[in-house]
C-alpha cells in the first residue's frame, strides 16, 4: 500500500492550498485535505455550506512540488485521473486546486 507523505509535508500542503483558495475564491472559508494510502483529498469548505465541496485527489509522488492530479466527478461521486490544462497529468498543488476550483468554485476573485 502506498504511504502517505510525512506530517511536515502534509502540514506544508495543507498551508499551501489553504493560501491560494484564500486568494482565488472568497466564498471558500478552507480547504481541508485529508489523507488516505498515499493520496491527498482535497475538499472546499464554503462559507454558507455545513458539507465540503469536493474538489480533486491529488497522488504523492515523493516530491513536495509534484502531485498527481484526479478530478472528482460528482456526476459519479469517484475520483477519476485527468490532466491539467498544461497537458500533464501532474503538476503543483496549486494548479491542480486550480483546475479543480475553477470548475466547481465561483468565478475567482
Amino acid at each position: 500500500m502506498p504511504k502517505n507523505p510525512p506530517e511536515s509535508m502534509q502540514r506544508h500542503l495543507r498551508n499551501r492550498l489553504n493560501v491560494h483558495v484564500g486568494t482565488r475564491w472568497p466564498q471558500a472559508e478552507s480547504v481541508e485535505v485529508r489523507f488516505r494510502a498515499g493520496f491527498a483529498y482535497v475538499a472546499a469548505q464554503l462559507k454558507d455550506e455545513d458539507e465540503p465541496v469536493p474538489l480533486c485527489r491529488l497522488r504523492f509522488t515523493g516530491a513536495l512540488h509534484t502531485w498527481g492530479f484526479a478530478l472528482y466527478l460528482a456526476s459519479t461521486g469517484k475520483y477519476e485521473d485527468n490532466f491539467l490544462p498544461s497537458g500533464l497529468p501532474i503538476g503543483s498543488p496549486e494548479d491542480c486546486l486550480t483546475s479543480a476550483g475553477d470548475l466547481y468554485l465561483d468565478t475567482p476573485a
